[in-house]
């Protein structure tokens, strides 16, 4: 085992928890949140919607199937990353594998994270931490290495826009087809893209902030993305323009909570979220259910949806909204991840029904 510097997690409300640095040689702050998956480090990490957060992971081995290599595909779409780079602003497991194996494996997660700067922390009670976002609810937190000391006051990421931190920042075009569909980048996972480009149309990936409206497009879609809705008011408004007319409008996630504001409805934060690849979900109406896999910390409150507009599917656990959609207009959203990478399959139908409708 390499010989590792001691490093503390100090949470918001006081606790510590003494752990083993390893990754970047660096500290680190955001909001603590946890996830249960047990795969998909990889995948994890790379997904913008984690941007301004340090991710715990509850499974206790982690590691120990190494990282792949950064390949795209002729599009320029990541092959088996989410995004170009890690969006956690730490990591937090319980056991470290310092060996991996794999025969898709080029470098250690350790030396992943060294590489583009994210520190870690290991030997840390996982379960214990858990329980106490879960009883307290996500909480700010910071990593600092031994010899350091903590800062005194740890900037809210909530209080940023993180989706305009993570947009792309130009139009970006991908594949080729007669119907053209408009991606509002908000945070988009690689995966997202892969699965709209396969179905045969020509993708448009436009800024968080950019006018769509102005471009000819056959269907708008609004991807995942990390932070809090409300302070994408720019974006809010192009949607609600493009409720105006009748082509067909889908969302996930982040998009799920933009277009039920721009249909009229409010979103609220989640005491801890939902973050793992195992939520079970409701088709409303129905006794159809999925299990899902989701990474979100706000969610839709569906009793304020106004006339015309119902809920689409329910989380099973706690009763919270999983999409909406309108009753006689091709408008449908969903809270989790249908393409689900890396997660469960169960409801790629999601992007069928989407592009059916073009």
């Amino acid at each position: 085992m390499a010989k590792r510097k001691k490093a503390t997690l100090v949470l918001q409300n006081g606790r510590r928890m003494e752990g083993w640095s390893f990754g970047y040689d660096g500290p680190c702050d955001g909001e603590v949140v946890f996830s249960t998956a047990m795969v998909g480090y990889p995948e994890s990490l790379t997904d913008p919607s984690y941007s301004g957060q340090i991710l715990c992971v509850t499974y206790p081995l982690i590691g120990n199937y190494g990282i792949p290599p950064m390949e795209v595909d002729a599009d320029g779409i990541c092959k088996t990353f989410e995004s170009e780079k890690i969006h956690v602003r730490g990591l937090i497991i319980s056991d470290y594998s310092e060996k991996y194996s794999h025969w898709d494996a080029v470098k250690s997660l350790d030396e992943w994270l060294q590489e583009q700067k994210i520190p870690g922390i290991c030997g840390i009670d996982t379960r214990a931490l858990t329980q106490l976002l879960r009883e307290e609810g996500a909480m700010l937190g910071q990593i600092v290495q031994e010899g350091a000391e903590p800062v005194a006051t740890i900037p809210d990421p909530n209080l940023d826009n993180q989706v305009a931190i993570v947009s792309c920042k130009e139009v970006i075009r991908y594949g080729k087809g007669d119907k053209k569909v408009v991606l509002v980048d908000c945070g988009v996972k690689h995966q997202i893209l892969r699965c709209l480009v396969q179905r045969g149309i020509e993708l448009i990936r436009v800024p968080w902030d950019y006018d769509f409206n102005q471009l000819e497009w056959d269907g708008l879609f609004i991807s995942n993305g990390p932070g809090n809705p409300a302070l994408c008011e720019v974006t809010v408004e192009h949607i609600r323009q493009a409720l105006k007319g009748n082509k067909p409008v889908c969302g996930i996630c982040m998009g799920n909570q933009l277009l039920s504001i721009a249909a009229g409805a409010s979103t609220y934060k989640l005491k801890y979220g939902h973050r793992s690849h195992n939520q079970p979900v409701r088709q409303a109406g129905t006794d159809k259910c999925f299990i899902t896999s989701q990474n979100h910390g706000f969610a839709v409150d569906d009793t304020r949806l106004p006339e015309g507009w119902e809920p689409y599917f329910i989380n099973m656990n706690d009763g919270t909204n999983e999409g909406i959609r309108h009753k006689s207009k091709p408008f449908f959203s969903a809270q989790f991840h249908p393409e689900a990478s890396s997660g469960p399959v169960d409801t790629e139908f999601f992007f069928d029904d989407f592009i059916s409708q073009l």
